[in-house]
């Protein structure tokens, strides 16, 4: 049996700026969110620096940087400019990410090993910095064995594949259940490769329970979800939930995560 570990919770608070840029001005305040999520019971605050800057800031940077208490894990392209930006703010993580101008949202994980020659001396730099640098990667052993060669410390798992196929389930239950088996598979693997294992993307309420209760993932980083969910119950109220449902997943015994899985 797999030692229980603390599952913790990092807030992405990028869609509270979305909405703040909608109209301009400083309303809503990501600042204020994540003072609000930390009085929660989060435990890492989440901000993505896009290249086009749709909705995280340079000035909220700084400011997350200089004026919260939780660390903050700062997801940004591998691109000199993104470089020069985590060198200059020194955030206690930076989770490298995919990123396509035109995409909705991330669309996948990082392909680590067609990649390696790019990432390598980003790493490198950012580790040498003092930074703990995270690889946004699909739950592929494959890119779990390079993120390891690589010298990164920690991954973080795409769910939106499982995201998709919870919402189709009853109809494809095979897929549903593929997807949860290939999450902890990977998370198990990384856990015996020596990587810390986290993961995130579309979880919400529904769906964070299965992937909550696998014992070898030690964060989930959720944004967009609590975000819209704090309009109908408040984003302390909503963040709480979310920490108690994550609680309540963690004494599920990993052999009765899923009846598959046993």
């Amino acid at each position: 049996m797999t030692e229980t570990r603390e599952l913790r919770l990092g807030v992405n608070i990028d869609h509270v700026a979305t909405i703040r840029n909608a109209r301009g001005g400083r309303h809503p305040d990501p600042m204020r969110a994540a003072r609000l999520a930390e009085q929660a019971g989060a435990n890492g605050i989440t901000a993505h620096l896009r290249e086009d800057r749709r909705h995280i800031s340079d000035d909220d940077i700084a400011r997350l940087v200089n004026e919260i208490t939780l660390p903050l894990n700062l997801e940004m392209a591998a691109t000199d400019e993104m470089l020069e930006i985590a060198l200059r703010h020194q955030p206690h993580a930076v989770c490298l990410v995919p990123e396509k101008r035109r995409e909705v949202t991330t669309e996948g994980g990082l392909d680590v090993v067609a990649g390696t020659a790019e990432l390598k001396p980003f790493i490198q730099r950012l580790t040498e910095a003092g930074i703990r640098v995270s690889l946004f990667i699909d739950p592929a052993l494959g890119q779990l064995e390079r993120a390891r060669e690589l010298g990164t410390p920690v991954v973080e798992l795409h769910t939106g594949a499982y995201c998709d196929a919870f919402h189709g389930f009853p109809e494809s239950p095979t897929r549903y259940l593929h997807e949860v088996e290939r999450i902890a598979t990977a998370a198990r693997h990384a856990d015996a490769l020596g990587l810390e294992c986290h993961a995130g993307h579309g979880l919400g309420f529904e769906t964070v329970g299965p992937i909550a209760a696998i014992p070898t993932i030690v964060e989930l980083n959720i944004g967009h979800f609590l975000i819209g969910e704090a309009i109908f119950s408040g984003l302390g109220e909503t963040i709480r939930r979310m920490r108690a449902l994550m609680n309540e997943a963690r004494k599920v015994p990993e052999d009765r995560i899923l009846p598959s899985l046993r």
